[in-house]
């Protein structure tokens, strides 16, 4: 293969890849050469010797792959595998193939509807979309150049080699006929004929003419552009008629007749009756040009008004420009990318001689200064060999994306492929995990493929792999709510040996399966896995299996191993879900199992465990007994006191609980608490007795001085009223002189304060430790007065200033409350003296608080006075009593009764 490839890609940043992707594009390249990698399934492509047989090429790709460094043979197989087909093909058959046989097609176009086909002996077919001869004209004896049709498809333009020119209505008898004297290759209609007023069409031979309907239904011929050669290609779109010449590229505003552009050709060595310009209109505005191996991409544009001048109203701007590697034989628009037909030349192996190579269709992305191929297929069309550039055309349906690739020999559709041909590819290549998604986003337009055959094909995909897990997870979404396949897999899953993997994922609502499925599937942990087997137990509802063959399944295993934990808390489930909670409750407390709780709540086994109060708290003494007490109604705090009797550990955690919640409940066990307290948590003993009011004080003391508990004899001792006893023995027995002084400041007594002095006067520790608290209670001169002369006594400097800094820190915390005080004082009386400053509103609806009629008079000019109070009391002067004597001021009467403090009167109105 000596022909050069064009390599489009990213640029890489390491030698080696580059290297690699190069070797990657190249090798692409040439096989899309070697092999038709378009989806050729559906067209007879073997007709002859005309193409190699599939298993030729398919030899010649893997020798050229071999001859691959080793390092990059994988990486090219991996590429290859992964890049989908962007069209599909099929070969226009039916009638298309008897007239082939017999002609050549020389050219074609493509309504929406139909398709007119012009052959070289001089006859024009029409024919439906699957290639059916649905009408045959004869129109010369030589080759058809051109036919055109208008947008409705009720119209055709003809002409061919001999100067022959008819345009006439397919259903209507309006015609025209014309000969010249020189060869027209091109006609073009009006895209709306059909419309009166637009009754024009144009040929090109050696000039290009406008043909006019007037008034009188005569046709007046125009000359529209003449001596650059031969009009070769004209395409007519709109208001606006673009042709080439031997010169280049002409556009034409029909309405203005004023011609917008030229675009010269690039290459003018080829010749143009050989390489001839291929034009397409994208749009209204936007037009194709390929010629040679250039593609320009030109955009109409309406000129603004102050560059018009002289100068047309619109103008044109080239927005995109790139070359190909091949001669160009047709373009096409595909959203925003092309369609481009290209003429490939190649130097034959054995006779080193140019020959005429298969013709290939690619889809590029023009860029701004570049392009990328997105695909490209060679086309093993029929006598590839014989054909020239200007043998190929394409035409295109605009609104079904149909690409036809029309050759003398050979009519080849090309269409982008929908989803049933992604997923088929995706099938193909093994990729189910995508094909599923695909089909499930497109189940409404795909018609070859089921979700759920795709999805039953992934999961034998995952079996043959030995991904079993992932098979039995995709069984959930794929199944779904049949529960016929369910059984089949769980069968399937049966025979190759795992069970285990589809439990999980096994329904257990909405469907439910048979119970012999379920059965089947725990018998196969029961044999092999305890703790799975008790798992699914756990887990599956007691509805789904038949629970008595179960339960005997595991009787007999544990007749075999009675101490296995795993079978016998399993067992006790069962026995739940059969509800038989005696034995289930007799198994967990045998276990010492956490669930025992929760069964006894669940089913309400309070009067199952009233024997069994002990088992309960010595197995777990917080939830055990946090039960009893939310359930005292069913098992009565004396039945459970007594049931402990004989493990007083546990009797005094219930108690204690039980007075946390409720210092009155037990009472009557208050007396037996003090020795629990003493003997299991002395901690608590000083708070119960703090916050009991039930237990015998005598008593108390008498267990507390049986045990020697200080601290507890000293509070009972002060309770009793004995203060002067409990200091007495804070100082002898715990040598506390903090203790004793925070003693005294608790019980507020001034003998105890003198008790603790005098004890303190011979002790001098004692003594700093009462000069440094004794302040704010004690007058400290009173225990100075009484220090011995010569006495030592430790850290005395530091507790005679703590005295002075007491004493100046309770003076200073004095004038700063006076100080706040005084203003406090004055800011409020401020305050109240800006409220009685002002106004109050006094109109017709007040009323007198006395007599209760409208405090105004109705008649204006009467003379009035009013008392109106900072409560806001009104009254008329006659109505208020007199004041007395003695005192001047006035109050609200009806604030003075209900005491809300007098309101001194604050304006008397006259008039």
């Amino acid at each position: 293969m000596a022909s050069v490839f064009s390599v489009k890609g990213k640029p890489s940043h390491n030698n080696v890849d580059g290297r690699l992707h190069l070797v990657r594009c190249i090798v692409k390249l040439a096989k899309s050469e070697i092999n038709y990698t378009g989806d050729m399934a559906s067209a007879d492509f073997t007709s002859g010797q005309e193409i190699r047989s599939n298993e030729e090429s398919t030899d010649d790709s893997e020798r050229f792959v071999s001859v691959l460094p080793t390092e990059v043979q994988h990486l090219v197989k991996e590429d290859e595998s992964e890049e989908e087909p962007k069209l599909k093909y099929e070969r226009l058959s039916n009638g298309v193939t008897e007239i082939l046989q017999k002609d050549a097609a020389s050219c074609m176009t493509v309504h929406e509807k139909f398709l007119a086909l012009g052959t070289h002996y001089g006859k024009v077919y029409l024919l439906d979309v699957q290639g059916n001869i649905t009408q045959k004209v004869d129109i010369s004896p030589v080759k058809i150049n051109q036919i055109s049709l208008d947008e409705s498809g009720e119209h055709m333009g003809i002409c061919s080699e001999d100067g022959k020119v008819q345009v006439f209505g397919l259903y209507s008898g309006e015609e025209f006929h014309e000969t010249f004297d020189c060869p027209i290759k091109i006609v073009a209609v009006h895209p709306q004929f059909v419309r009166s007023h637009c009754k024009q069409f144009v040929t090109g031979g050696k000039k290009l003419l406008l043909y006019e309907k007037t008034w009188m239904n005569r046709w007046k011929p125009s000359v529209l552009h003449e001596g650059e050669g031969n009009i070769r290609n004209v395409k007519w779109r709109g208001h606006l008629i673009a042709w080439a010449n031997n010169m280049g590229v002409k556009i034409l505003d029909v309405i203005s007749k004023q011609r917008i552009t030229n675009v010269p050709r690039d290459d003018i060595s080829l010749r143009p009756d050989m390489y001839p310009c291929s034009l397409c209109w994208k749009d209204n505005l936007t037009l194709i040009i390929g010629w040679g191996t250039s593609v320009k991409i030109c955009l109409v544009k309406e000129r603004h008004a102050s560059e018009m001048r002289d100068l047309p109203s619109r103008y044109v701007e080239i927005i995109f420009q790139f070359d190909t590697e091949f001669y160009i034989s047709g373009l096409a628009p595909l959203c925003d990318q092309l369609v481009v037909l290209s003429y490939v030349k190649e130097v034959s192996e054995k006779t080193e001689m140019e020959c005429c190579a298969r013709p290939r269709l690619d889809i590029i992305q023009p860029l701004p200064e570049s392009c990328e191929e997105i695909s490209s297929d060679a086309l093993t069309v029929r006598g590839f060999q014989e054909n020239e550039c200007r043998d190929y055309h394409l035409e295109h349906s605009e609104g079904e994306s149909l690409f036809y690739i029309i050759s003398p020999r050979d009519i080849v559709v090309a269409k982008e492929r929908d989803q049933d041909d992604h997923i088929d590819w995706l099938l193909e290549k093994k990729k189910y995990e995508e094909a599923l998604m695909a089909a499930e986003i497109s189940q409404k337009t795909i018609k070859k493929h089921r979700i759920l055959d795709i999805g039953l094909a992934y999961i034998n995909h995952l079996v043959e792999k030995g991904e079993y897990d992932l098979a039995a997870r995709k069984c959930q979404k794929i199944l779904g709510k049949n529960t016929e396949l369910w059984e089949f897999e769980v069968y399937k899953f049966k025979e190759i040996g795992q069970l285990k993997a589809i439990s999980r994922y096994l329904p257990r609502r909405d469907p439910i399966l048979k119970p012999l499925i379920y059965e089947m599937v725990l018998h196969e942990f029961l044999e092999s896995d305890y703790e799975g087997f008790a798992m699914l137990i756990k887990e599956w509802p007691g509805d789904l299996y038949n629970n008595a063959i179960i339960v005997q399944v595991v009787v007999d295993h544990l007749k075999k191993d009675p101490q296995n934990r795993t079978l016998l808390r399993t067992l006790a489930e069962l026995y739940t879900y059969d509800q038989r909670y005696g034995k289930a409750l007799e198994i967990y407390l045998t276990l010492r199992h956490k669930d025992v709780f929760q069964l006894i709540h669940k089913h309400n086994l309070f009067s199952s465990i009233r024997d069994k109060i002990v088992l309960l708290v010595d197995f777990d003494s917080e939830k055990a007994v946090d039960m009893l007490l939310d359930n005292e109604d069913k098992i009565s705090i004396d039945k459970v006191v007594e049931e402990l009797e004989n493990r007083p550990e546990l009797q005094h955690v219930y108690l204690h609980k039980l007075f946390k919640r409720d210092h009155h409940k037990g009472q009557r066990y208050h007396e037996k608490q003090i020795s629990l307290y003493a003997e299991y948590d002395r901690p608590n003993l000083l708070p119960f007795l703090r916050d009991s009011t039930h237990c015998p004080l005598e008593k108390a003391l008498e267990i507390c001085q049986q045990r020697n508990f200080v601290e507890e004899m000293v509070y009972l001792l002060s309770r009793m009223g004995n203060s002067r006893s409990a200091l007495k023995m804070i100082m002898e027995e715990l040598n506390d002189v903090d203790k004793a002084i925070e003693f005294a400041k608790e019980q507020d007594d001034g003998e105890l304060w003198e008790d603790l002095i005098l004890y303190s006067i011979d002790k001098p520790p004692f003594i700093t430790g009462l000069l440094n608290n004794i302040g704010t209670h004690v007058d400290p001169i009173l225990l100075i007065h009484r220090i011995k002369e010569g006495m030592e006594i430790p850290n005395l400097r530091d507790s005679l200033v703590k005295i002075l800094q007491d004493y100046n820190l309770q003076i200073l915390l004095r004038e700063g409350c006076k100080k706040i005080l005084v203003a406090d004082s004055l800011s409020l009386l401020k305050k109240m003296h800006r409220t009685q400053m002002k106004g109050i509103r006094v109109d017709e609806e007040n009323i007198c608080e006395s007599c209760l009629s409208p405090i105004l008079p109705s008649d204006a000019s009467k003379s009035f006075s009013v008392t109106v109070f900072h409560c806001r009391h009104m009254f008329h002067k006659e109505c208020l009593p007199v004041p007395s004597t003695m005192s001047p001021l006035q109050f609200c009467n009806i604030c003075s009764a209900k005491h809300r403090g007098p309101g001194s009167a604050i304006l008397e109105m006259k008039k």
